[in-house]
């Protein structure tokens, strides 16, 4: 059964507490919002479904934790191309453009297109999906050739040190997601980060930190080795 629009908003402020309205305002958000945990957005937001329409509103509330649901209950095969561009341009925080991607942004077609355009934006944010998504695509998308992702590794190199700041992180994050990819795009993602060196990252008021893709590639690998060992210890 749908949830309305005033149901939704009345759920949202009775599951916000001050103690995250103020972690949320660390990181960027602004009012209105209620400050609710992602720990019970998941769940209001499997209650509700997929409701587009019910998104819609949501998200022109304006409410920083409304916007959040928004993008978990919003239609991948409804949203049109100029309604994420809508959505991506309002955004004005970096937690945002995180949910926006990974909840929607990644699930309608055209993602290669999409991230290529937003990565070519001067506006912090959009490049920031951009590069969002084209961590996306590194990561599950087995169908592109190296090539494609040795040119990304070309861009970030050259422009990663003119970027603005949160788009500094996530495309510092996608050398990571080609590495993982296979033996040859490792060298060159390693070779990317050793050209670039040091990139600079301003956490703000936050805890973020600008990772170190060599580093997070090294630690996926061994989990992912472990990880393969455990299966093949089940299956003997």
């Amino acid at each position: 059964m749908s949830m309305s629009f005033e149901t939704a908003m009345a759920t949202l402020q009775a599951k916000g507490t001050e103690q995250t309205r103020k972690t949320y305002r660390r990181h960027g958000a602004r009012d209105p919002l209620y400050g609710v945990k992602f720990s019970d957005l998941r769940p209001l937001a499997k209650e509700i479904g997929t409701d587009h329409t019910l998104a819609t509103e949501l998200w022109a509330s304006g409410n920083a934790d409304a916007r959040l649901l928004a993008c978990m209950v919003a239609d991948p095969s409804q949203v049109s191309e100029a309604e994420l561009d809508g959505w991506l341009a309002s955004i004005d925080t970096y937690f945002l453009v995180d949910t926006f991607v990974a909840e929607l942004a990644v699930k309608v077609p055209g993602r290669q297109a999409r991230a290529e355009r937003w990565i070519a934006s001067e506006r912090d944010r959009t490049a920031q999906a951009g590069w969002d998504l084209m961590s996306y695509l590194a990561l599950n998308d087995e169908d592109i050739p190296d090539e494609y992702f040795e040119r990304q590794l070309g861009l970030i190199s050259g422009r990663i040190q003119d970027y603005g700041n949160w788009t500094r992180r996530s495309a510092s994050n996608v050398i990571t997601g080609i590495g993982l990819r296979n033996e040859a795009l490792e060298a060159a993602a390693r070779a990317t980060a050793a050209q670039m060196g040091e990139v600079e990252f301003d956490p703000g008021q936050t805890a973020c930190v600008m990772p170190d893709p060599i580093a997070y590639l090294e630690k996926t690998k061994a989990y992912r080795a472990r990880q393969a060992e455990r299966k093949a210890a089940r299956s003997e």
